[in-house]
């Protein structure tokens, strides 16, 4: 699936966004899941990425952007998977929570909630903007 809009899932414990604010980019490896893969394999220089917290925050927190287009993933000794790099753009003014996501009807049966799994998902034009106004702007 073609998109330029992305979500990707990240414990805050292990790698929050405001580490990636801190550093300025970073190289998004460890995916694992074929489909989260696949997804990483279609994010183009220039995408538009959700940083979404899961754990106890379960929440959209900020916005990031492809930085670097697929390439073996470091982490991978089998060479099978790839990551990406990500550059951070802006938190949002307000986080979306999962709670305000399940509970927006326009967004019923969407991957990023159908797929809840998924790492790496993406994001139709009509949700990206949904959400950002649901930030705040």
């Amino acid at each position: 699936m073609s998109s330029s809009h992305w979500l990707v899932k990240t414990e805050p414990e292990t790698y929050s966004y405001a580490d990636l604010e801190r550093e300025g980019r970073t190289v998004w490896d460890g995916v694992r899941n074929n489909a989260a893969a696949l997804h990483l394999k279609g994010m183009r220089k220039g995408d538009q990425v959700l940083v979404y917290h899961s754990g106890d925050a379960k929440a959209v927190v900020g916005i990031a952007e492809v930085v670097r287009e697929a390439f073996p993933d470091p982490t991978d000794k089998s060479g099978r998977f790839v990551a990406v790099e990500l550059g951070s753009v802006r938190s949002l003014k307000q986080p979306v929570t999962l709670a305000q996501l399940k509970a927006e009807p326009k967004l019923a049966g969407r991957v990023i909630l159908r797929q809840s799994r998924l790492s790496v998902a993406p994001v139709g034009e009509a949700e990206w903007d949904l959400i950002l106004k649901m930030a705040g702007g």
